[in-house]
Protein backbone atom coordinates (compact mmCIF):
# COMPACT_ATOMS: atom_id res chain seq x y z
CA UNK A 1 0.00 0.00 0.00
CA UNK A 2 1.44 3.28 -1.00
CA UNK A 3 1.10 6.59 0.75
CA UNK A 4 -0.36 8.75 -1.99
CA UNK A 5 1.66 11.84 -1.09
CA UNK A 6 4.79 9.70 -0.96
CA UNK A 7 4.27 8.49 -4.50
CA UNK A 8 3.70 12.03 -5.71
CA UNK A 9 6.67 13.52 -3.90
CA UNK A 10 9.04 10.81 -5.04
CA UNK A 11 7.82 11.14 -8.61
CA UNK A 12 8.66 14.84 -8.49
CA UNK A 13 12.27 14.32 -7.52
CA UNK A 14 13.06 11.29 -9.63
CA UNK A 15 12.04 10.00 -13.01
CA UNK A 16 12.71 6.43 -14.08
CA UNK A 17 12.74 5.49 -17.73
CA UNK A 18 12.60 1.92 -18.88
CA UNK A 19 16.11 0.64 -19.47
CA UNK A 20 16.78 -1.05 -22.78
CA UNK A 21 17.76 -4.68 -22.73
CA UNK A 22 19.63 -6.03 -25.70
CA UNK A 23 21.43 -9.32 -26.06
CA UNK A 24 24.15 -10.01 -23.52
CA UNK A 25 27.48 -10.18 -25.36
CA UNK A 26 29.28 -13.46 -24.91
CA UNK A 27 26.49 -15.06 -22.89
CA UNK A 28 25.92 -17.81 -25.42
CA UNK A 29 23.09 -20.30 -25.37
CA UNK A 30 23.01 -20.42 -21.56
CA UNK A 31 21.91 -16.80 -21.21
CA UNK A 32 18.89 -16.31 -18.96
CA UNK A 33 16.70 -13.22 -18.81
CA UNK A 34 15.40 -12.30 -15.36
CA UNK A 35 12.37 -10.03 -15.56
CA UNK A 36 11.86 -7.60 -12.70
CA UNK A 37 8.71 -5.51 -12.35
CA UNK A 38 9.39 -2.26 -10.53
CA UNK A 39 7.09 0.67 -9.88
CA UNK A 40 7.68 3.99 -11.59
CA UNK A 41 9.42 6.41 -9.26
CA UNK A 42 10.84 3.81 -6.92
CA UNK A 43 14.41 3.98 -8.22
CA UNK A 44 16.28 6.36 -10.49
CA UNK A 45 17.57 5.29 -13.88
CA UNK A 46 21.11 5.83 -12.61
CA UNK A 47 20.53 3.36 -9.76
CA UNK A 48 19.04 0.77 -12.10
CA UNK A 49 21.90 1.15 -14.55
CA UNK A 50 24.51 0.69 -11.81
CA UNK A 51 22.72 -2.31 -10.34
CA UNK A 52 22.26 -3.94 -13.74
CA UNK A 53 25.92 -3.50 -14.70
CA UNK A 54 27.15 -4.80 -11.36
CA UNK A 55 24.82 -7.78 -11.20
CA UNK A 56 25.42 -8.88 -14.79
CA UNK A 57 29.19 -8.62 -14.35
CA UNK A 58 28.95 -10.97 -11.36
CA UNK A 59 26.47 -13.27 -13.12
CA UNK A 60 27.66 -13.46 -16.78
CA UNK A 61 24.86 -15.78 -17.85
CA UNK A 62 22.13 -13.46 -16.58
CA UNK A 63 20.50 -10.48 -18.26
CA UNK A 64 18.25 -8.26 -16.17
CA UNK A 65 15.15 -6.76 -17.72
CA UNK A 66 13.42 -4.03 -15.72
CA UNK A 67 9.77 -3.45 -16.62
CA UNK A 68 8.22 -0.37 -15.02
CA UNK A 69 4.63 -0.40 -13.82
CA UNK A 70 2.14 2.22 -12.68
CA UNK A 71 0.71 2.06 -9.16
CA UNK A 72 -2.78 2.72 -10.46
CA UNK A 73 -4.53 -0.61 -11.09
CA UNK A 74 -1.46 -2.64 -10.13
CA UNK A 75 -3.37 -5.04 -7.83
CA UNK A 76 -5.41 -6.86 -10.49
CA UNK A 77 -2.42 -6.82 -12.85
CA UNK A 78 -0.18 -8.57 -10.31
CA UNK A 79 -2.87 -11.14 -9.46
CA UNK A 80 -3.35 -11.91 -13.16
CA UNK A 81 0.40 -12.29 -13.63
CA UNK A 82 0.71 -14.60 -10.62
CA UNK A 83 -1.98 -16.89 -11.94
CA UNK A 84 -0.72 -16.87 -15.52
CA UNK A 85 1.96 -18.83 -17.38
CA UNK A 86 4.33 -15.91 -17.93
CA UNK A 87 4.86 -14.37 -14.52
CA UNK A 88 7.81 -12.02 -13.99
CA UNK A 89 10.61 -13.36 -11.83
CA UNK A 90 10.53 -10.53 -9.27
CA UNK A 91 7.78 -8.01 -8.48
CA UNK A 92 7.93 -4.89 -6.35
CA UNK A 93 4.70 -4.49 -4.36
CA UNK A 94 3.44 -2.14 -1.67
CA UNK A 95 4.35 -3.52 1.74
CA UNK A 96 0.72 -3.86 2.82
CA UNK A 97 -0.30 -5.65 -0.38
CA UNK A 98 1.67 -8.84 0.33
CA UNK A 99 -1.11 -10.60 2.25
CA UNK A 100 -3.51 -10.12 -0.66
CA UNK A 101 -1.06 -11.71 -3.10
CA UNK A 102 -0.01 -14.49 -0.72
CA UNK A 103 -3.65 -15.53 -0.41
CA UNK A 104 -3.50 -16.58 -4.07
CA UNK A 105 -1.06 -19.37 -3.16
CA UNK A 106 1.22 -18.25 -5.99
CA UNK A 107 4.09 -16.69 -4.02
CA UNK A 108 7.39 -18.27 -3.11
CA UNK A 109 8.01 -18.59 0.63
CA UNK A 110 11.33 -16.79 1.21
CA UNK A 111 11.64 -17.50 4.93
CA UNK A 112 14.88 -19.46 4.56
CA UNK A 113 16.57 -16.75 2.51
CA UNK A 114 15.37 -13.99 4.82
CA UNK A 115 16.91 -15.63 7.87
CA UNK A 116 20.01 -17.25 6.39
CA UNK A 117 21.16 -14.64 3.89
CA UNK A 118 19.52 -11.33 4.74
CA UNK A 119 19.38 -11.10 8.52
CA UNK A 120 15.61 -10.72 8.45
CA UNK A 121 15.37 -10.63 12.23
CA UNK A 122 16.81 -7.09 12.07
CA UNK A 123 14.41 -5.60 9.49
CA UNK A 124 12.14 -2.64 10.18
CA UNK A 125 8.93 -4.10 11.59
CA UNK A 126 6.74 -1.86 9.42
CA UNK A 127 8.18 -3.56 6.32
CA UNK A 128 8.88 -7.07 7.61
CA UNK A 129 5.61 -7.78 9.40
CA UNK A 130 3.29 -7.11 6.42
CA UNK A 131 5.49 -9.44 4.35
CA UNK A 132 4.92 -12.30 6.79
CA UNK A 133 1.75 -14.30 6.21
CA UNK A 134 0.77 -17.42 8.17
CA UNK A 135 4.30 -17.76 9.47
CA UNK A 136 6.02 -17.52 6.07
CA UNK A 137 8.06 -14.53 4.84
CA UNK A 138 6.68 -13.87 1.36
CA UNK A 139 7.70 -10.22 1.04
CA UNK A 140 11.32 -9.10 1.39
CA UNK A 141 11.61 -5.45 2.59
CA UNK A 142 13.15 -3.13 0.01
CA UNK A 143 12.71 0.45 1.20
CA UNK A 144 10.61 2.49 3.59
CA UNK A 145 9.28 6.00 4.04
CA UNK A 146 7.13 7.52 6.74
CA UNK A 147 5.78 10.83 7.91
CA UNK A 148 7.69 13.35 9.98
CA UNK A 149 6.90 16.87 11.12
CA UNK A 150 8.04 19.46 8.57
CA UNK A 151 8.36 22.88 10.16
CA UNK A 152 9.05 26.46 9.13
CA UNK A 153 12.29 27.46 10.86
CA UNK A 154 11.55 31.18 10.56
CA UNK A 155 8.19 30.87 12.30
CA UNK A 156 9.72 28.79 15.10
CA UNK A 157 12.45 31.40 15.56
CA UNK A 158 9.96 34.29 15.66
CA UNK A 159 8.00 32.46 18.34
CA UNK A 160 11.19 32.05 20.39
CA UNK A 161 11.20 28.26 20.07
CA UNK A 162 14.75 26.93 20.18
CA UNK A 163 14.16 23.36 21.37
CA UNK A 164 12.23 20.90 19.23
CA UNK A 165 9.52 18.90 21.02
CA UNK A 166 10.25 15.30 21.98
CA UNK A 167 6.96 14.41 23.69
CA UNK A 168 3.29 14.88 22.85
CA UNK A 169 2.91 17.28 25.76
CA UNK A 170 5.79 19.44 24.53
CA UNK A 171 4.46 19.26 20.98
CA UNK A 172 1.04 20.58 21.95
CA UNK A 173 2.60 23.37 24.03
CA UNK A 174 4.87 24.44 21.15
CA UNK A 175 1.98 24.29 18.68
CA UNK A 176 -0.19 26.44 20.93
CA UNK A 177 2.67 28.96 21.19
CA UNK A 178 2.92 29.06 17.40
CA UNK A 179 -0.83 29.39 16.89
CA UNK A 180 -1.28 33.18 16.90
CA UNK A 181 -3.24 35.68 14.82
CA UNK A 182 -2.33 35.24 11.18
CA UNK A 183 -0.37 32.04 11.83
CA UNK A 184 -1.40 28.40 12.16
CA UNK A 185 0.51 26.31 14.68
CA UNK A 186 -0.15 23.24 12.54
CA UNK A 187 -2.14 22.42 9.42
CA UNK A 188 -3.73 19.01 9.89
CA UNK A 189 -6.62 17.92 7.70
CA UNK A 190 -9.48 16.17 9.46
CA UNK A 191 -9.22 12.91 7.53
CA UNK A 192 -5.48 12.18 7.64
CA UNK A 193 -6.12 8.67 8.90
CA UNK A 194 -2.53 7.47 8.56
CA UNK A 195 -1.54 10.06 11.18
CA UNK A 196 -4.45 8.94 13.36
CA UNK A 197 -3.24 5.34 13.08
CA UNK A 198 0.07 6.32 14.66
CA UNK A 199 -1.68 7.99 17.60
CA UNK A 200 -3.86 4.91 18.07
CA UNK A 201 -0.84 2.59 18.04
CA UNK A 202 0.91 4.82 20.57
CA UNK A 203 -2.02 4.26 22.91
CA UNK A 204 -1.86 0.50 22.45
CA UNK A 205 -4.85 0.32 20.12
CA UNK A 206 -5.38 -1.07 16.64
CA UNK A 207 -7.44 -0.20 13.56
CA UNK A 208 -8.61 -3.81 13.45
CA UNK A 209 -7.69 -6.95 15.35
CA UNK A 210 -7.32 -10.58 14.33
CA UNK A 211 -9.41 -12.83 16.50
CA UNK A 212 -7.91 -16.07 15.22
CA UNK A 213 -8.68 -15.56 11.55
CA UNK A 214 -11.74 -13.37 11.99
CA UNK A 215 -10.76 -9.71 11.71
CA UNK A 216 -12.82 -7.07 13.51
CA UNK A 217 -12.63 -3.28 13.44
CA UNK A 218 -11.49 -1.88 16.78
CA UNK A 219 -11.73 1.91 16.54
CA UNK A 220 -14.13 1.80 19.48
CA UNK A 221 -11.59 0.36 21.93
CA UNK A 222 -10.58 2.68 24.81
CA UNK A 223 -7.04 2.88 23.45
CA UNK A 224 -8.16 3.78 19.93
CA UNK A 225 -10.54 6.41 21.32
CA UNK A 226 -7.64 8.00 23.22
CA UNK A 227 -5.72 8.19 19.94
CA UNK A 228 -8.63 9.99 18.27
CA UNK A 229 -8.89 12.37 21.20
CA UNK A 230 -5.25 13.40 20.81
CA UNK A 231 -5.77 13.88 17.07
CA UNK A 232 -8.64 16.26 17.86
CA UNK A 233 -6.48 18.18 20.35
CA UNK A 234 -3.83 18.76 17.69
CA UNK A 235 -6.14 19.35 14.74
CA UNK A 236 -7.96 22.31 16.32
CA UNK A 237 -4.66 24.24 16.59
CA UNK A 238 -4.91 25.05 12.89
CA UNK A 239 -7.58 25.63 10.27
CA UNK A 240 -7.31 22.36 8.38
CA UNK A 241 -10.64 21.18 6.92
CA UNK A 242 -12.50 18.71 9.11
CA UNK A 243 -14.23 17.05 6.17
CA UNK A 244 -11.30 16.42 3.79
CA UNK A 245 -7.95 14.67 3.66
CA UNK A 246 -4.48 16.16 3.19
CA UNK A 247 -4.97 16.45 -0.57
CA UNK A 248 -8.09 18.66 -0.49
CA UNK A 249 -6.53 21.20 -0.71
CA UNK A 250 -2.97 19.87 -0.92
CA UNK A 251 -1.29 20.52 2.43
CA UNK A 252 1.96 21.34 0.63
CA UNK A 253 0.26 24.25 -1.15
CA UNK A 254 -1.13 25.60 2.12
CA UNK A 255 2.25 25.28 3.87
CA UNK A 256 3.97 27.05 0.98
CA UNK A 257 1.98 30.21 1.71
CA UNK A 258 4.36 30.78 4.63
CA UNK A 259 1.85 31.18 7.48
CA UNK A 260 1.73 27.53 8.62
CA UNK A 261 4.32 26.45 11.17
CA UNK A 262 4.01 22.65 10.81
CA UNK A 263 2.59 19.87 8.68
CA UNK A 264 2.89 16.09 9.06
CA UNK A 265 4.15 14.61 5.82
CA UNK A 266 6.98 12.68 4.19
CA UNK A 267 10.23 14.66 3.78
CA UNK A 268 9.91 14.49 0.01
CA UNK A 269 7.05 16.98 0.30
CA UNK A 270 9.67 19.67 0.88
CA UNK A 271 10.46 19.64 -2.83
CA UNK A 272 6.82 20.39 -3.63
CA UNK A 273 6.74 23.19 -1.07
CA UNK A 274 9.94 24.80 -2.34
CA UNK A 275 8.75 24.53 -5.92
CA UNK A 276 5.60 26.42 -4.96
CA UNK A 277 7.48 29.00 -2.86
CA UNK A 278 11.24 29.22 -3.61
CA UNK A 279 11.66 31.70 -0.72
CA UNK A 280 11.23 28.78 1.69
CA UNK A 281 14.24 26.94 0.31
CA UNK A 282 16.64 26.27 3.17
CA UNK A 283 14.04 27.30 5.75
CA UNK A 284 12.39 23.92 6.29
CA UNK A 285 13.27 21.66 9.18
CA UNK A 286 12.22 18.17 10.22
CA UNK A 287 11.71 16.17 13.39
CA UNK A 288 10.15 12.77 14.15
CA UNK A 289 6.53 12.75 15.29
CA UNK A 290 6.84 13.00 19.09
CA UNK A 291 5.81 10.08 21.25
CA UNK A 292 4.16 9.86 24.64
CA UNK A 293 7.58 10.04 26.28
CA UNK A 294 10.99 11.29 25.17
CA UNK A 295 12.36 7.74 25.22
CA UNK A 296 11.14 6.99 21.72
CA UNK A 297 9.37 8.76 18.84
CA UNK A 298 5.71 8.31 18.11
CA UNK A 299 4.43 5.37 16.12
CA UNK A 300 4.09 5.99 12.38
CA UNK A 301 2.63 4.24 9.40
CA UNK A 302 5.47 2.80 7.35
CA UNK A 303 4.87 3.00 3.63
CA UNK A 304 7.23 1.42 1.18
CA UNK A 305 7.84 -1.65 -0.89
CA UNK A 306 8.57 -5.33 -0.54
CA UNK A 307 9.91 -7.67 -3.22
CA UNK A 308 8.09 -10.90 -4.01
CA UNK A 309 8.94 -13.91 -6.19
CA UNK A 310 6.11 -15.71 -8.04
CA UNK A 311 6.03 -19.45 -7.49
CA UNK A 312 5.49 -20.01 -11.22
CA UNK A 313 8.29 -17.74 -12.47
CA UNK A 314 10.54 -19.31 -15.13
CA UNK A 315 13.69 -17.99 -13.46
CA UNK A 316 12.50 -18.27 -9.87
CA UNK A 317 15.89 -19.28 -8.49
CA UNK A 318 17.72 -16.42 -10.16
CA UNK A 319 14.92 -14.08 -9.17
CA UNK A 320 15.58 -14.94 -5.54
CA UNK A 321 19.24 -14.05 -6.03
CA UNK A 322 18.25 -10.66 -7.49
CA UNK A 323 16.01 -10.02 -4.48
CA UNK A 324 18.86 -10.90 -2.12
CA UNK A 325 21.13 -8.44 -3.90
CA UNK A 326 18.59 -5.59 -3.90
CA UNK A 327 17.77 -6.17 -0.23
CA UNK A 328 21.38 -6.63 0.88
CA UNK A 329 23.54 -4.05 2.61
CA UNK A 330 25.45 -2.79 -0.44
CA UNK A 331 22.44 -1.92 -2.59
CA UNK A 332 20.32 -0.85 0.37
CA UNK A 333 22.98 1.75 1.08
CA UNK A 334 23.08 2.83 -2.56
CA UNK A 335 19.29 3.11 -2.78
CA UNK A 336 18.91 5.02 0.48
CA UNK A 337 21.49 7.59 -0.53
CA UNK A 338 20.24 7.94 -4.09
CA UNK A 339 16.53 8.21 -3.28
CA UNK A 340 16.49 9.52 0.32
CA UNK A 341 14.69 6.41 1.52
CA UNK A 342 14.91 4.63 4.85
CA UNK A 343 16.89 1.39 4.42
CA UNK A 344 15.29 -1.88 5.48
CA UNK A 345 17.35 -2.16 8.70
CA UNK A 346 17.70 0.40 11.50
CA UNK A 347 21.41 -0.51 11.66
CA UNK A 348 21.85 1.08 8.21
CA UNK A 349 20.26 4.40 9.20
CA UNK A 350 23.69 6.03 9.47
CA UNK A 351 24.03 5.97 5.68
CA UNK A 352 21.57 8.89 5.42
CA UNK A 353 23.29 11.07 8.02
CA UNK A 354 23.55 14.61 6.72
CA UNK A 355 20.16 14.35 5.00
CA UNK A 356 18.06 16.08 7.67
CA UNK A 357 14.66 14.96 6.46
CA UNK A 358 15.67 11.37 5.79
CA UNK A 359 17.48 11.12 9.13
CA UNK A 360 14.32 12.25 10.95
CA UNK A 361 12.34 9.74 8.93
CA UNK A 362 14.77 6.94 9.79
CA UNK A 363 14.48 7.75 13.50
CA UNK A 364 10.71 7.62 13.29
CA UNK A 365 10.80 4.39 11.29
CA UNK A 366 12.07 2.52 14.34
CA UNK A 367 8.49 2.81 15.63
CA UNK A 368 6.97 2.06 12.23
CA UNK A 369 3.85 -0.04 11.83
CA UNK A 370 1.63 -1.17 8.98
CA UNK A 371 -2.09 -1.50 8.43
CA UNK A 372 -3.84 -4.73 9.53
CA UNK A 373 -2.33 -7.70 7.75
CA UNK A 374 -5.60 -8.97 6.32
CA UNK A 375 -5.86 -9.85 2.61
CA UNK A 376 -9.11 -7.85 2.59
CA UNK A 377 -7.69 -4.61 3.99
CA UNK A 378 -7.54 -3.04 0.49
CA UNK A 379 -11.36 -3.24 0.48
CA UNK A 380 -11.42 -1.10 3.62
CA UNK A 381 -9.26 1.57 2.04
CA UNK A 382 -11.27 1.52 -1.19
CA UNK A 383 -14.30 2.94 0.67
CA UNK A 384 -12.61 4.03 3.87
CA UNK A 385 -14.94 4.21 6.93
CA UNK A 386 -12.19 5.82 9.04
CA UNK A 387 -12.36 9.15 7.20
CA UNK A 388 -16.05 9.97 7.82
CA UNK A 389 -15.62 8.73 11.40
CA UNK A 390 -12.87 11.29 11.99
CA UNK A 391 -14.94 14.09 10.49
CA UNK A 392 -17.95 13.18 12.60
CA UNK A 393 -15.91 13.33 15.82
CA UNK A 394 -14.16 16.56 14.88
CA UNK A 395 -17.53 18.15 14.14
CA UNK A 396 -18.85 17.27 17.58
CA UNK A 397 -20.28 13.78 17.16
CA UNK A 398 -20.19 11.27 20.00
CA UNK A 399 -16.79 9.52 19.68
CA UNK A 400 -17.95 6.15 21.05
CA UNK A 401 -21.04 5.95 18.84
CA UNK A 402 -19.18 7.07 15.71
CA UNK A 403 -16.26 4.73 16.39
CA UNK A 404 -18.62 1.77 16.80
CA UNK A 405 -20.31 2.55 13.48
CA UNK A 406 -16.95 2.76 11.70
CA UNK A 407 -15.67 -0.41 13.38
CA UNK A 408 -18.74 -2.35 12.26
CA UNK A 409 -18.19 -1.19 8.66
CA UNK A 410 -14.53 -2.24 8.83
CA UNK A 411 -15.53 -5.66 10.18
CA UNK A 412 -18.03 -6.12 7.35
CA UNK A 413 -15.42 -5.32 4.73
CA UNK A 414 -12.80 -7.60 6.30
CA UNK A 415 -15.28 -10.46 6.21
CA UNK A 416 -16.63 -9.99 2.69
CA UNK A 417 -13.65 -8.32 0.99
Amino acid sequence: MKIRILAGAVALVCSVALGGCGSLPGAGADSRTVTVWLMKGSASQSFLDRFKASYESEHPSVELEFVLQEWGGIGPKVLTALEGDDAPDVIEVGNTQVAQYAESGELRDLTLESIRDLGGEDWLPGLAEPGKVNGGQYGIPWYAANRVVIYNKDLFARAGITTLPRTREEWVAVTEQLNTAGRQGIYLAGQNWYVLAGFIWDEGGELAEDGGGDWEGSLDSPAALRGMDFYKTLQVLGSGPKDADEQSPPETDVFAEGTVAQIISVPGSAALIEQRNPQLKGKLGYFPIPGKSAKKPGAVFTGGSDLIVPEGADQRGEGIEVVKALAGEKWQTELARAMSYVPNKPALAAVVEGQEGTAAMAEGATEGRATPNSPHWPAVEADNPIKPYMTAVLEGGDPVREAKKASDRITSKLITG
